[in-house]
């Protein structure tokens, strides 16, 4: 294992010690992640906990949203609680993770930091604001968060294996697209290839994720199929998806999980759009791209973030003045880019 963690970059060790010195520091922690939590910020949570618990301390595992159904049959450290009271303890630390806002963590936790509960962040948006008051670790070039809490486990001396290596490895795959994105550079495969030599079965794990629909899921997608619309000169593939279709169909919104990135298999699209209503004059967006075409940009001029390729935000606005905005924005970005 020595071997192994030499060969990561000197800088990445260098910080994973940084971090796990503070995290020796205190006993009591809160590990939680942004609302409506992905497979990297369940990921990246489930494994912090696991590196806490291994070093003795005390940890209680927060999330807004909880633990998505379809995520449930990864092996968690610990009880996902959804409120901040009652807890089991009062945390000395919140470790935010896969945030790249305070405020994405939900209103009871991000009231909590402001408030002064003391806080390390980690995360890999770029555009954070490094609101860590105790440790900041943010790397725009980490495909996932998870890749963060791989060095700080192997900086405590942890094997990337069992329990540990199922949630890296499913945080991996999640947010690089299956090995697709354009985030798959040699430190992910590198990871990758330390964990299949550790035992972990990538094959299965696949098989374990993409085999999580409920009916309600597929009757959503197949009512989704038969909407995709095609915008500006046949670039942009979008969807708004009306609250309402969710009790028709019995989907969930995390039933939504990579429709966004299905869309672009269309011949000629350069980017999509996702837009779900969760309130008549609230909706969620998702933007989706490849190569060098930035729809980040596109979002933070809709106070949204995330990274190249794939970004999104809120919007408060009624659906269809949603849509014009959201695809004026994008529209103008590929413009601006020439694309």
């Amino acid at each position: 294992m020595q071997e192994t963690w030499n060969s990561f970059p000197q800088q990445y060790r260098e910080q994973a010690y940084a971090v796990l010195e503070v995290l020796r520091k205190h006993d009591r922690f809160i590990v939680c992640a942004h609302a409506s939590p992905d497979g990297d910020a369940v990921g990246s949570t489930a494994m912090m906990a696991f590196v806490l618990k291994a070093l003795g301390k005390q940890v209680i595992i927060y999330n807004t949203s909880g633990l998505p159904d379809y995520l449930r049959w990864l092996p968690q450290p610990c009880y996902w609680h959804t409120h901040l009271s009652p807890l089991p303890f009062t945390p000395e630390v919140a470790i935010v993770l896969d945030c790249g806002e305070a405020h994405r963590t939900g209103e009871e936790m991000a009231s909590s930091l402001a408030a002064g509960l003391p806080c390390i962040n980690i995360d890999h948006h770029r555009g954070n604001p490094l609101f860590g008051t105790v440790a900041n670790w943010v790397d725009p070039d980490f495909a996932a968060t998870a890749q963060a809490i791989a060095y700080i486990a192997q900086a405590a001396g942890l094997a990337l294996k069992g329990d540990i290596a199922k949630n890296l490895g499913l945080a991996l795959l999640t947010d690089t697209g299956g090995f697709a994105h354009g985030n798959t550079n040699v430190h992910v495969l590198a990871l990758v290839t330390h964990l299949v030599g550790l035992g972990l079965d990538i094959p299965a794990l696949r098989e374990q994720l993409d085999h999580q629909w409920s009916l309600g899921r597929m009757r959503l997608w197949g009512k989704l199929m038969g909407s995709v619309a095609l915008r500006r000169r046949d670039t942009i593939a979008f969807i708004a998806i009306p609250y309402s279709l969710f009790q028709e169909t019995g989907a969930t919104k995390e039933d939504l999980e990579g429709f966004v990135d299905m869309m672009r298999r269309l011949k000629g699209v350069k980017a999509t759009i996702m837009l779900r209503e969760d309130k008549p004059k609230l909706c969620k967006f998702s933007l989706r791209s490849a190569g060098d075409i930035d729809v980040r940009a596109a979002a933070a001029s809709l106070n949204g973030g995330g990274h190249k390729n794939a970004a999104g935000g809120t919007i408060k606005l009624p659906l269809p003045e949603a849509a014009e905005a959201v695809v004026q924005a994008v529209s103008e970005e590929l413009d601006q880019e020439g694309e």
